[in-house]
């Protein structure tokens, strides 16, 4: 299994935070969690933990013309 670094407590955000900052929903917040898709995202029992300075990750999906920008949508 992967290293685990200790976490500040205010240096985390939930994925509430994270899904209100980032304008996607708590469920693909999570997702993305789960992939491993967020840098240095930690699991605590149940609960998320994103460091704050996290970056939003790309949206790797296509859309009906094969481009991965979804925007208009």
């Amino acid at each position: 299994m992967g290293q685990v670094k200790a976490l500040a407590v205010g240096s985390v955000k939930s994925v509430k935070e994270a899904s209100e900052r980032w304008n996607i929903s708590e469920r693909w917040i999570q997702k993305l969690c789960e992939e491993g898709r967020i840098e240095g995202v930690q699991r605590f029992s149940r609960s998320w933990m994103i460091p704050k300075e996290a970056q939003k990750p790309a949206d790797l999906r296509k859309n009906r013309k094969g481009r991965s920008d979804i925007s208009h949508v």
